[in-house]
């Protein structure tokens, strides 16, 4: 018999490799179709010479009908009488006499999405083919025994990328810890030199009056002008030494003092803590954390306005914390850069730092203080608030804000920004590893509270909530 006529390619083969985001585009499927008003002899043909097709795309007119399965093709022409009843009948009989509920997906569908939905089915059709919708009137059908195959080498694939992911974050761990201890080493022998240098100056400036005062008493008490003395003073513009060597020795202690205070941020920043937390300044740590970044956000054009509370001293690791403060305030350099390509608003970051007595749901209103800092907050932002615990009753905190006027950060993302490895940054300027690592910090470190508070085309606001007590 002659089936040519109304059947299409078998086989649809892609040779794509199998990824993260792979579809079921890029999987074998199986491309058999016949119209649903042929015998059931002739299925019965295409299925003998074709022992490992999974099932039959059922068309009529060329319009999509369903899925016939070889398995309930096999069994229900295996009951009794079935070959009698269906083989000479019109292949609709047979399917309207088994048709249950097929399990159609997008071609888009990724794979690991289609396998959930697969096991999902009741356990008699679990091991149904499952149709898959190319285009509009273009069905095809795979096996599903091939799709969790594919699901589980993408699990395996997704396991070996995190377990290698992971072994780059421990080497980059170790080269920090590296770098760090060279940066504490570096700021402890800087600091010899530059008290020198800032001791020395004030006594240089000392010594400088001395002679000055020294000098005045020769001219008022020698009865006449040496004439080789105001021919050298006037050589070397001796008024001019005097007024420039006190402003150049007052920017000499200035500069001092200075790098005394980089010196320590670095040191701060960069010491090896222990388990035991110390008492410690927020503001000062912010301050120290600023200074580091002074240069980023001067040549960012960025203004940072700083509104600090009067703050208790809290115990806490002052090293994690200045790590937490450098993450939130680079990424918001991060952002305010990429929006001011797009957007001629000039970029500005907001810090807050307060004590607060909280309670259950605690009224975190973003639009309140960033009105106050010319952003047009919308309701948006608070339906976009996202705790990192449940709420409870909470009192005394210690309450820090980032908020910046940047792009926002879309809200289908925002319940993922935690997560390791997720970034939104190019290849190369991010490795998803820095809201992790300061989520870790704030919660499970010092037993706190990160919030976001965000919406697209507004701005963002990260509250960190570190408890006093």
């Amino acid at each position: 018999m002659v089936i040519n006529s109304y059947l299409q390619p078998m086989f649809y083969y892609s040779n794509k490799h199998l990824d993260l985001s792979s579809t079921l585009r890029d999987l074998t499927l199986h491309d058999m179709h016949i119209e649903i008003h042929k015998l059931g002899v002739v299925a019965a043909e295409i299925f003998e010479e074709n022992k490992l097709l999974p099932g039959i795309i059922l068309t009529n007119f060329g319009k999509f009908v369903g899925m016939i399965s070889q398995q309930q093709f096999v069994k229900n022409l295996s009951r009794q009488y079935g070959r009698e009843i269906f083989l000479n009948r019109p292949i609709s009989v047979l399917y309207n006499f088994i048709k249950y509920e097929l399990l159609v997906l997008p071609g888009d569908t990724s794979i690991v999405d289609a396998a959930y939905k697969a096991v999902k089915r009741p356990q008699e059709f679990m091991g149904e083919p499952i149709v898959v919708e190319i285009s509009p009137e273009n069905y095809q059908v795979l096996e599903t025994k091939n799709l969790l195959i594919a699901q589980s080498n993408i699990h395996q694939l997704a396991k070996d990328l995190l377990q290698q992911k992971t072994q780059a974050q421990l080497i980059q761990t170790e080269k920090l810890v590296m770098l760090g201890q060279m940066v504490a080493g570096l700021a402890h022998e800087l600091r010899n030199p530059i008290n020198c240098v800032a001791g020395n100056s004030k006594f240089i400036s000392g010594y400088y009056q001395d002679l000055i005062a020294l000098i005045h008493t020769y001219e008022k008490n020698l009865p006449q002008e040496i004439e080789e003395v105001e021919d050298l003073k006037q050589e070397i513009d001796f008024e001019f030494i005097k007024k420039d060597y006190l402003e150049m020795m007052k920017s000499i202690e200035i500069s001092a003092e200075r790098m005394m205070q980089l010196v320590s941020s670095l040191h701060s920043f960069s010491h090896m803590e222990g388990t035991k937390r110390q008492k410690a300044n927020i503001n000062d740590c912010i301050d120290s954390t600023l200074l580091i970044l002074k240069n980023r956000w001067k040549n960012s054009e960025v203004e940072i306005i700083k509104n600090y509370g009067e703050l208790p001293l809290i115990l806490c690791h002052p090293g994690q914390v200045g790590q937490v403060f450098m993450n939130l305030i680079n990424n918001a350099l991060d952002a305010l850069e990429e929006y001011k390509e797009a957007n001629s608003k000039p970029g500005k970051i907001w810090i807050y730092t307060t004590v607060k007595h909280l309670s259950e749901n605690p009224d975190r209103h973003l639009g309140k203080s960033v009105n106050e800092a010319e952003i047009n907050a919308t309701s948006e932002m608070e339906a976009s608030m996202i705790y990192t615990q449940d709420n409870q009753p909470i009192y005394n905190w210690l309450s820090i804000r980032i908020v910046d006027n940047g792009p926002g950060i879309p809200y289908e993302i925002q319940e993922q920004i935690f997560d390791r490895f997720f970034t939104t940054k190019a290849v190369g300027k991010g490795t998803g590893l820095g809201l992790a690592i300061t989520y870790q910090i704030v919660v499970e470190k010092h037993g706190g509270k990160l919030n976001l508070n965000s919406a697209p085309g507004v701005g963002t606001e990260f509250e960190i909530l570190l408890p006093i007590d």
